[in-house]
């Protein structure tokens, strides 16, 4: 989250920060996932607020979240398809095949029950550190000055850069 913010200061294309944003966005929603079962050690069953329960404000936030994440990447779908288009093929494949693995392990799907948990997290797990290891990797600079001489991208100076 810290290397999408990095780069959504950094950026100098408009459609750039709105990419790294909703990116920003994408992994908060991925941890928030991940930490589901959290609220239910910090939230009384009988929390209210304003009439509403908890559940209905979390699905609430998170389907706004959702909405803005889906509402940037439209607005820098240029962007957002050149760095898809940037990115290995190898790197789709092996993701692809893990999330296969990771679904098929979490439902006990050619698994047994009692492994099929740790195959699951450890899916999970591989795949964030490919995300991980491609932001590490990535350069920005190099990135926009390659998409700068693209005529499907439109650059221009960005909060005052």
């Amino acid at each position: 989250m810290l290397l999408c913010a990095k780069y959504a200061i950094q950026s100098k294309i408009k459609t750039g920060s709105s990419f790294w944003l909703a990116s920003i966005l994408v992994f908060f929603t991925i941890l928030r996932r991940e930490l589901n079962h959290l609220p239910d050690l910090f939230v009384p069953s009988d929390f209210l607020l304003f009439g509403f329960t908890y559940d209905w404000w979390e699905d609430s936030v998170l389907l706004v979240v959702h909405s803005l994440t889906l509402l940037l990447l439209i607005y820098a779908w240029r962007y957002t398809w050149s760095m898809l288009k940037n990115v290995a093929p190898i790197f789709y494949i092996v993701v692809a095949i893990l999330a296969v693995i990771q679904y098929l392990a979490e439902n006990a799907i050619l698994f047994p029950q009692d492994l099929g948990g740790e195959i699951e997290e450890l899916s999970e797990i591989t795949i964030y550190a490919i995300a991980l290891f491609y932001l590490l990797r990535f350069k920005l600079k190099r990135f926009e000055m390659t998409l700068s001489n693209s005529p499907t991208v439109k650059v221009g100076a960005n909060k005052g850069h």
